[in-house]
């Protein structure tokens, strides 16, 4: 063991935040949680990579994305980064968004949505669109409160629903076990491995 770990976030989004906080939590590791950086989306963890990636070498950084529609995370972090990933940077790559790291652990999910847990797939790395495949789910909760959080209302321009982001962190604080949705995603699995295997360097 390496006693207490510093580390700072790059995340696209608050639910990332409450994900890698929560993952970092799971670990055999005493993770010390310094700064967070979170501004636009993946295209500002994109343009700030290299910046992450030489920090690094004094402070250890999770930087979590979503693979989105992008090939592998491999060619994902080839394709953002031109110098060698420094030891103390711990990228890792949701597939194919963080929303199906949730979706891994079937049982908590159903229950915190009112629904059958017969209705969410075993292999959730697979699902094409996993965010609105969740929102799908939501709509067929039995509680109107979740529904009228997680959904878009009817006729609007929003791709989720006005209290989505608050339910999910609530989820993943309070419901979400990742050593368990971590047997339903290999994505999330390799995640956890890293976390819990690591080693900082120090210069």
């Amino acid at each position: 063991m390496t006693g207490i770990i510093p580390v700072n976030l790059a995340v696209e989004d608050v639910l990332s935040e409450a994900v890698a906080r929560r993952l970092l939590a799971s670990t055999n590791r005493d993770y010390e949680v310094g700064r967070c950086y979170m501004r636009h989306g993946k295209d500002y963890l994109h343009r700030l990579i290299a910046g992450f990636n030489n920090a690094a070498k004094g402070t250890p950084f999770l930087v979590l994305t979503d693979l989105d529609r992008d090939e592998c995370a491999p060619a994902l972090i080839r394709s953002w980064l031109d110098e060698p990933l420094h030891a103390n940077l711990l990228f890792r790559v949701a597939v194919k968004e963080v929303e199906a790291w949730l979706l891994a652990d079937g049982k908590a999910l159903s229950e915190y949505l009112s629904m059958s847990a017969g209705q969410i797939p075993a292999d959730v790395d697979s699902i094409v669109d996993p965010k609105e495949f969740l929102i799908g789910l939501a709509a067929k909760s039995r509680r109107r409160d979740i529904r009228e959080d997680i959904i878009p209302r009817q006729g609007s321009t929003a791709k989720q629903g006005k209290n989505y982001n608050a339910r999910l962190i609530a989820f993943v604080k309070d419901n979400w076990e990742p050593t368990r949705a971590r047997l339903r995603s290999q994505s999330l699995n390799r995640a956890l491995e890293r976390l819990s295997g690591f080693n900082p360097s120090w210069t």
